[in-house]
């Protein structure tokens, strides 16, 4: 069982920035797909970034694209999401998810492991 804990959430103001994290527990690490994805109230969850097990690829949603960027650190466990030029309308709940031993992927069904979530409130 993989567990992920997700932080770095907050509220910040429109055009600033944030990073998120999200730290996951085991030792296979460097074999999981990792992604971002968020859920708006009365709003359907939404992928955001996703980035496969050794780093070197990455894919954004169209939303996001230019402003925000996935990385990882896989002798730490985690992952992270560097948010700017934030818009009210990211504002959301955020989650990380995991997916062991396959490839990148944007569907939310695909992913086996997920966080609590994080919340980001962006004021305009």
């Amino acid at each position: 069982q993989v567990q992920l804990v997700e932080s770095g959430g907050g509220l910040v103001q429109a055009g600033g920035s944030l990073r998120l994290s999200c730290t996951a527990s085991g030792r296979t690490f460097n074999t999981y797909t990792m992604a971002w994805f968020r859920q708006a109230p009365g709003k359907e969850r939404m992928f955001v970034a996703v980035i496969v097990s050794s780093g070197g690829v990455t894919h954004y949603g169209d939303a996001v694209k230019g402003r925000f960027t996935i990385s990882r650190d896989n002798a730490k466990n985690t992952v992270y999401l560097q948010m700017n030029s934030l818009k009210a309308e990211d504002t959301a709940v955020y989650y990380c998810a995991a997916r062991p031993f396959r490839g990148l992927s944007t569907w939310t069904d695909h992913y086996d492991y997920w966080g609590q979530g994080t919340q980001v409130t962006v004021s305009s």
